[in-house]
Parts: structure tokens; sequence; C-alpha cells
């Protein structure tokens, strides 16, 4: 008879143990799920070494004999093994199960090279060959693919540290067993028993209930030795606890199936290609078993990978999705970081995702999908409305360390007052298992209770991939609607947001601004080499483009299929692929780093390659360099800008090929040893050409010399500058108003260098704490600060020091005739542990705020800390510039590579370098070139023409040489190789230009499904609403306002 009194513990840990993998397994219930095991007749090994295709592998393996315990690798290899299993017929009417556990993933293929399932060790160890074995299915072939990689890398010997390239795989288990289902079903029902026993309040009834029906259930399995008797009575009880529903009120969750896989990360990109085809295999196996079963896959990427691998698994996804239960979401190539891209390949992300998945689904993605990326641009609303898109899904702001994001479900509002709909999946992850303590926790942590009855729950293995297991299904089946928990159903984030659109929407509340993830910030300066390859191909792409897009409008019309459209699109994807939110961020292994330089540097061939080809077809090619080579200079910004550049000429030869117009200085001889030639001062027309002919003299020439106490003055017409023997700036000051942009007993460009070790993320975090180390990075002065360049059109001086442990850097400081700034071009050599590496300037301003550069606009901070969520803002991101002001006055720091920021108080710093040792053990180490500039301005950062000189710093002015290309009055005709185009050509031309300064032209390309059709996106840069004219030169016909997937969304406006 069975005690009266029971001891929760005891009782609890009593129902654990009869469904543990681990304790007990010779005498529970878990450990008669496979009642019967035979071992496989054949078990055929060969070492394709590389990644290889299934039929390359069919026609070069040489297989041989192996067996269980032996062991494969090392790390990164592929092993193939050919597996004969013989059912025994005693087992037919059975389900069998092929198992294999190596402790690394692998891929079940059948003889004819389909793609069948997945398997890794730490997720899914079982194939079902056969649910009902029949005399066909008693003999069978299969193959397994291995890879020597573990779900999440082979990191050691922590997860994140760098991969132990050395590690071999024991192959533990490889049999065919015999599948008790009625078994795992009870083990399933104990599962969710156990579960609400151990995570409902002990105070409720229903928590006894739970523990009291499982205890009664062993109770009976037990007594009668575990017969078939005994499950039917024990499930009788777990049928009858599960069937008793909740009320109408309860909280509804819809499940979504999702199995976030990282483009690269702990892993080589080509292994994201395999962890693809292993994940969704496995989802659609599933899917055939489970129509209910609903499964969400972002990145188009991905999509394409397994497009062209795995041709017969797409033509599944493509059913499933026909189907609705396989889900495209997000709209995106990758899910590429949210801070560090520039707003154009914010863009592009959307317009190549979409049209993907139109071209492939007939269908666009309703939600932007962005589970685990560092942090938000204020920005991503705007473009999230451009691009067709009203709904967000992230989890990752649950990670921040300091304060709790107050919401779940709300409004989020960019810069421009643009909103969308948010939902963060209250449970805080994407990788649930569906358990009772997660659908719990999920209404318990709820931050918007009384607001909305739903919410969403990704579930699924995520980060290496491995998807939904057939575990979580059953865990839904049985928690669907059973009274003390919330509603769970299988269901899709279009019916989740629907549901919020059409119920809950006007009860939400609204965020303004970024999304800040207090967390991860280091992110902004790691792997600089990966930032500034990343900005150089957004520049160049942008650049071609234009050049493309001229030629394109000015040519025949049986010429416009000359345009390189796919070639610009193959070029753009790569990039966008390096975007992904582990690559660009710098939070990867050596290898995925090194594979990203190699595709940066790809497209940097292959733009560079295209400019070639349209200034060729545009300017004319010279025949070797002679008298009849002239310059011309192309200008891609939409406004008239003055600039410095070299020319190949001395003053003589200058002088004949050139008119000189005004007095002043108008040449200044370049050294040698900087490339030679002249420096002479040119104006450009906005965004179009001009060729070099004349010259404009500066009036102002710049002023350097040498100070009795070894420091070193320097002026020109916007600025005087001292500089002391380390190469700091003692004084700054701004001739207009005759203002000090150095605070009072300070220096800027000091490098500072802190300890930087992290909690646990060692490439991902800089903790707060780093900021109390900070000390001076110069150790020695290697070669003391000497004059360069002394005018008249630019002045430079040079010092090589010693900074932290093992580095070094030589620095020129330069100032010239035609910018108002102080520029600064650093070669570090960086050979650091642990080390952050910033330039700091104290400035003589004091303000609250300080303003950033983001993509299409800019966003304001906190300088103090007067709450915690001002104090954790103590690393952020901006792009090209920052500025600090007050009412008429500020100081900006521009740069060319950088992202990292810090405004506290009156000190601005740019964060520089990092040297993280996992998951890259070399991270940043040796070369790097560092490009910023100090500008102290009068009125607004707007008015001073801030975002203008930033942008001139990072897109200079293109130079080429050609031939005598205009005279007065005349019509010429460029050649190429193919034939010959017309054109009518003038000294200058401006191809478009706008009535407002505030106006930024970002992009013209050609419209993705039309040869005559250009897109021209321009942004207000100011922050202000103005009313613009744009005008070009070429030869258009009508105008149509689109978005940012090129729909018309307003009638054509005729020339």
């Amino acid at each position: 008879m069975a005690s009266l009194t029971k001891n929760y513990r005891t009782t609890l840990e009593r129902i654990e143990k009869f469904i543990s993998p681990l304790y007990f397994t010779d005498v529970n219930l878990y450990g008669r799920q496979y009642p019967y095991k035979t071992s496989l007749p054949t078990l055929l090994h060969f070492d394709s070494n590389g990644r290889i295709p299934f039929k390359e592998a069919m026609e070069i393996g040489n297989f041989t004999p192996t067996k269980v315990g032996s062991s494969f690798g090392p790390t990164w290899t592929t092993h193939w093994f050919k597996v004969r299993i013989d059912i025994p017929e005693s087992w037919l009417g059975k389900e069998v199960h092929l198992r294999w556990n190596a402790g690394c993933e692998s891929m079940i293929w059948t003889s004819d090279g389909i793609p069948l399932q997945g398997l890794s060790a730490q997720d899914r160890q079982s194939f079902i060959v056969c649910s009902n074995a029949t005399l066909e299915d008693l003999r069978q072939t299969f193959y397994l693919e291995m890879a020597c990689n573990t779900i999440l890398g082979n990191g050691s010997p922590t997860m994140i540290s760098p991969p132990d390239r050395k590690k071999y795989f024991t192959l533990d288990l490889a049999d065919i067993a015999c599948f008790d289902r009625q078994v795992y079903d009870l083990v399933m029902d104990f599962e969710v028993l156990h579960g609400i026993a151990k995570h409902l309040p002990k105070e409720s009834i229903r928590c006894y209930d739970a523990l009291y029906t499982a205890n009664e259930m062993i109770n009976i399995i037990q007594k009668a030795d575990f017969s078939r008797e005994s499950y039917a009575s024990a499930k009788e009880l777990s049928s009858k606890f599960l069937s008793q529903h909740n009320g109408e009120s309860q909280h509804k969750i819809i499940a979504v199936g999702n199995c976030h896989i990282d483009c690269a990360w702990l892993w080589p990109y080509e292994e994201t290609v395999r962890k693809c085809a292993r994940s969704w295999s496995s989802a659609v196996q599933l899917m055939e078993r489970y129509p209910n079963f609903r499964f969400a896959c972002s990145q188009a990427q991905q999509f394409m990978w397994v497009k062209e691998n795995y041709p017969a698994l797409y033509e599944k996804v493509k059913y499933f999705v026909a189907k609705g239960q396989f889900i495209p979401v997000g709209g995106t190539w990758v899910e590429m970081d949210g801070n560090l891209p520039g707003g154009e390949s914010f863009i592009r992300q959307f317009l190549y995702g979409q049209r993907f998945f139109q071209q492939e689904f007939c269908k666009r993605c309703k939600e932007f999908w962005l589970p685990d990326t560092f942090g938000y641009s204020a920005q991503i609303p705007q473009v999230m409305r451009l691009c067709g898109v009203e709904r967000f899904l992230t989890t990752k702001l649950s990670w921040s360390l300091v304060n709790e994001f107050p919401h779940d479900n709300f409004l989020w509002e960019g810069i421009d007052g643009s909103t969308v709909l948010v939902h963060f999946p209250p449970g805080k992850s994407y990788t649930s298992t569906v358990s009772v303590k997660e659908i719990k926790e999920a209404v318990d942590k709820l931050q918007d209770k009384g607001r909305v009855s739903c919410s969403m729950m990704l579930y699924g293995h995520g980060d290496g991939g491995g998807g939904p297991t057939e575990d979580m299904l059953a865990r839904i089946k049985r928690l669907t609607n059973i009274d003390g928990l919330p509603k769970v159903q299988h269901g899709t984030p279009d019916q989740f947001f629907s549901t919020i659109e059409e119920n809950h929407i006007n009860k939400l509340c609204k965020w303004s601004g970024e999304l800040y993830l207090e967390l991860h910030n280091g992110t902004y300066t790691t792997q600089a080499k990966m930032k500034f390859l990343n900005r150089q191909c957004e520049i160049l792409l942008r650049d071609t483009e234009l050049l493309h897009s001229v030629l394109l409008a000015a040519c025949r019309d049986e010429d416009k299929k000359a345009y390189p459209e796919l070639e610009l699109e193959r070029l753009w994807k790569i990039m966008l692929l390096n975007q992904f939110h582990d690559v660009l961020p710098g939070s990867s292994i050596e290898d995925v780093h090194r594979e990203a330089c190699f595709y940066y540097k790809e497209v940097v061939k292959g733009a560079a390659g295209l400019m070639d080809t349209a200034v060729r077809r545009l300017f004319g090619v010279p025949e070797g360099r002679g008298e009849e080579e002239e310059l011309v200079l192309v200008n891609v910004l939409s406004w008239q800008r003055t600039e410095l550049i070299r020319v190949p000429w001395y003053k003589d030869e200058i002088s004949r090929r050139m008119w000189i117009e005004g007095v002043g200085k108008a040449m200044q001889n370049v050294s040698n040893e900087a490339g030679g030639g002249t420096l002479v001062p040119v104006v450009v027309v906005p965004m179009g050409y001009q060729l070099l002919r004349g010259l404009s003299a500066v009036k102002a020439p710049v002023f350097l010399e040498q100070k009795k106490d070894g420091s070193f003055f320097l002026k020109n017409q916007f600025l005087e500058a001292v500089i002391n023997s380390e190469g700091c700036v003692s004084s700054l000051v701004l001739l207009e108003c005759q203002k000090e942009a150095i605070a009072s007993g300070c220096v800027g460009n000091k490098l500072v260098i802190f300890d930087d070790v992290p909690l646990y993320w060692d490439a991902w975090d800089v903790m707060d704490y780093h900021l109390e180390t900070g000390r001076s990075a110069i150790k020695e002065i290697v070669e003391p600060l000497k004059i360069t360049e002394q005018g008249p059109l630019r002045a430079s001086l040079t010092l090589r020091v010693k900074i932290g442990v093992n580095s070094e850097m030589k620095q020129k400081i330069s100032i010239d005739a035609v910018h108002p700034y102080l520029l600064f071009e650093s070669t570090i050599n960086w050979e650091e542990n642990h080390k952050f590496l910033k330039v700091e300037f104290p400035v003589n301003v004091l303000s609250p705020q300080a303003t950033y550069e983001i993509q299409f606009g800019n966003l304001q901070r906190p300088t103090h800390c007067n709450t915690s969520w001002d104090w954790a803002k103590y690393e952020v991101c901006g792009h090209k510039w920052v500025d600090l002001s007050e009412y008429d006055w500020g100081v900006s720091i521009l740069n060319k590579s950088k992202y990292g920021h810090s405004v506290r108080g009156n000190k601005m710093y740019l964060s520089l370098l990092r040297s993280p040792k996992s998951p890259d053990a070399k991270a940043d180490m040796g070369k790097h070139i560092i490009t910023y500039a100090v500008m102290p301005h009068s009125k607004t950062f707007q008015q001073s023409g801030v975002i203008q000189q930033a942008y001139q710093l990072n897109y200079p002015l293109h130079i080429f040489p050609t031939s005598h290309l205009a005279k007065p009055g005349a019509s010429h005709y460029v050649t190429n190789a193919h034939r010959v185009l017309p054109l009518e050509m003038h000294e200058s031309l401006s191809w478009f230009q706008v009535t407002d300064s505030a106006v930024v032209i970002e992009t013209v390309k050609k419209a993705e499904d039309r040869d005559d059709c250009l897109v021209v996106r321009m942004y207000e840069s100011f922050g202000s609403r103005v009313n613009v004219v744009l005008k070009s030169c070429l030869p258009i016909q009508k105008a149509l306002l689109c978005n940012a997937l090129e729909d018309v969304v307003e009638s054509p406006t005729h020339k």
C-alpha cells in the first residue's frame, strides 16, 4: 500500500531518475526505448580530407573497413562512411533507427545522393530507417558524411577559445536498434509531469497533482515489471491529467521552430553551407511526419547555398514553403550587424534578400528577423519602412548587463518618426526547447502583462544550427492546452504579429531612438581590418555604380546592356555576406577573418576593374603618357568641393599646361619619398567631372615653425595649432571666433592605452572597469617630431614612438590650405595582449549630449552618467564623425575607418585598436593605417560643414589620365574595343546636384528591372525638413518616387 505521506524532494527526484538518460538506465524507463540492437554488418570509411560533394566522394572514394571505437580527424577534415544495415526479420512491423554518435556533426545520405538528415552528438543521434519494417526495408545502404567539428566548432579549452586544430573524434556508437514508441510516449509524458511538479509554485494544487500522478505511474509500471499492460495503465493516468484544459483567458504562446545558423563564427563559411543542409533536411524530415510543425528560416544567402549545393533538398524546401510549413522570414541577404554597415548596405540587404524570396517563392517577407546582433541602429525603423517591412523580431537585447529593457512588445520609432512593431520573445532566447520551465518563465518574464495576451516562442537548437527535434514537438503536443500553464500552439510569425496588430497595438508603448545593447560594445573596434575593408568596399561599390549609371544614361539604347548589373550584384552580395553579425564585428575565428579579407579584396579588385571600364568608356584612354595627356577629376559627392591633389608634373610643366587664377600659392613640390610630382589646389563641380586645365591660387598659405620650447606652431586660414614633442595638441584655436578647442591644462591627440580583460566574451566585450586603467600609451620616442612638409599648401610633422609593450607607431600630423581640420595619419604595428588603444581629445566644450553619425543621419547620446541608462553607454557606435557642441561652437572628430567612440563630459575618445585572444588569437595583430581629424567649428555642425568634410575625407577625388577630350563647340566620341559611343564633352560637367546643402545624394544606380531607368537615393542629413530640387544634365524624361525595393509609390513627374 502506498505511503500516505510523500516527501516532495525525494518524489520529484524519483521521477527524474526514472527517465534519466544518465542514471540507472539499465533499470529505468528511459533505457527501455531501444530494447533490441544489432551491429552494422558493413562499416567502410573514406578520408576525403576536404569538403567535397557526394558525387565526388562516390567517384574517388577508396572505402576501407573501420569499426566502432576508431578515431577520425583532425579538426575541419571530412570523413565518409558506407553503412549497410541488415534488419532482423523478427523486427518486421517495428520502428527501426540507425544510431550514430562520433561526437561531431554528420549528414546521412541515400545511396543515390539524397541528403536525409543531420546528426550530432548534442541533439540528434538517430535516424528513422523505417516506421513499420517490411521485407523491402531489411537490406539498405546509407552513406554518412562526417564533419570533424561539433555543432559549435572546436574551441579549446572553452567554447570561444581558438579551435583545437588537432582534435580527433571517436565513433562511439554505430548500430541499428528497434525503437519502442510506446515507451518514448510515456517518457515524454513523465517529462512534462516532472516539469509541472518542479516549476509550478509548491503552493499550487496542480503541482502536487502532477507529482502524485507521475509517482503513481511509476508504481504501476514497476509493480508489473514494465509490462505492456502497465504502460497502458500508466498512459491512462497521464492522459487524464494532460487532458485537463485551461480557461479562455490563459496566455497563448505561438511556438515557431527555427535553427538560427551563423553564416560563419566558430567555423568557416564552407562549414555553414553543410550546417544548412544538415539542419534543413532534419526540419523537412519532421515536416513530413508532423503537418502542424512550422519552421521559420531567414537569410537569403543560406537559401542560395542550399539551392546551389543541395538541389534535391531545395526542391523539398520549396514544396514545404508552398504548404506553409517552411517559412522564409527576415527579408535580408544575411542577418547583418545592426550598427556597423552603412545605410546603403542596409538597403541592399533588403533589396537583394526580398528579390530572392520573391523570385524563388513568389512572396516577400513581412517581418525583419534579426534575433542575434550586437545592437540596433536608430535608423533601422526607417530603412524597414522604406523596404516595405513593418514588423521586427529580435532577442539579443535581453543580454544587456545593466538595464532590463522594459518591453517585449512595443512600437519602435526611428530618427525620422517612422515606427515599426517589435516583439522580443519573453523567453529571451531563440533556442528554446519548449520545456515546462521555459513555458512558465515566458509568462512570468513578460514585460507587457495587461497589454497583450500572446507571445512567441522560438524553439530549436541554434547558432550552429540543428533546429527543432522530435522531443520538442512531442512537448508542444502535450502542452497545447493543459491546466496550470499557458496555451502552446504551432504557428507562424505572421499569425502572431497579425494578432497583435488586430487586438493589442493601441495599448503598446513607444520607444524612440536606438536599441542599445549594453554588451558586446568591443565589436565596434575588434578586427580593425574588417572595418577598414568594409568601408573601402562600400565606397568603391557606390562610386563604381555612379560612373556606370552615368554611362548608361549617356549611351545609345543598344548599348544599355553594357551596364555590369550581374557583376555588381555579385560583388554587393559578397560584401553583404561579410556584414554578417559575427564577421564584420570581428567575433569569429581566425579562419573566418582570413576568408573574409579574401572576399573583401575580391570586391575591391572587381569594383576597381568595373570602374576602370566605366572610365575608359566615359573619358577615353590615352596611349601612353605624353603631351596630349590630361587629367580628369571626378567628384562623386553632390556638392562642389575644394581639394589638394598630387599631379605627376612639376612647376614648369604645370605652368605650360594650366592657367592659374588669383594671386597666391598654387603649387608645392612633393618629395620623391611621397611619390614625387606637385601638390595643387582644385575646385571640382558637384557629382561630376572636371578636366584639370586651371588652378585657383590659395590666398592664405599654411605656416609652420618650431618654437623655442621644441613645440611646433602650425597655421592655415582656419586654425592655429601647437603640437608638443609627443605629437599631442596643446593648443587648437579656431580663428573665426578666436576660441581655444583644447581644454585648459590638457592636450589633444593623446594616445591612451587601457587594460582590456572582459568577463568572458573576449572579442565582443569591453567592460566599464577598463576606464579605470587608462594611461599614456607612449613608452619611448624613437624618432623625434620633425618637419616633413613646410608649405605653402600643406605642412606636416612626423614622429615615431613605441606604444604599449611591443608596438610601434609612426604618425604624420598635417594642416593644409583648404581644409578646416588638423589631420592625423598613423601607421601602427600592433602587438599587444588584451590592451585597448584610444586617442583622447579633452575639448573646451560643455554639452549634455554628443552627436554621432549613423546610417542616413545622426543621433544624440548623453555625455553624462545621470542614470544607469546613460552610464551604460560608455562605448558607442558612430560612423564618419562625432560632434560635441555648445550653442554656437563645437569640436568634431572625423575618421576614415573607425566606429568605436566615447564622449564623457568634455573628453572625446576615438577607439583605435583592441587585442583580444579569443576566438582569434591573432586578432588585430600587425600593421594598421589609421586616419582621423579634429575639426573645431563655429555655429552648428550642420552649418559649419562637418558632414561634408567627413564625406570628403572618406570619398577622395578620383583622378584619371585621359586624352584631349573637350574643345569648345565640338562634339566628341569615346572609343572602346566594341563600338564608338557619341558623348558630348565639356571641360566640366555636373551630372547631379541638389539645391539644399542638407541633402546628400547617397546612391545612383540602375533600376533592378529596367535598363532605361536610374535610381537616385537621397537623404536629409541635418535632421530637418526641406524642399529640394534635384538637377541633372543627363537625358531624363520623367521622375518617379519609389521605395527602397524600387516599387513605384507616386505617379511620374514629367520633365
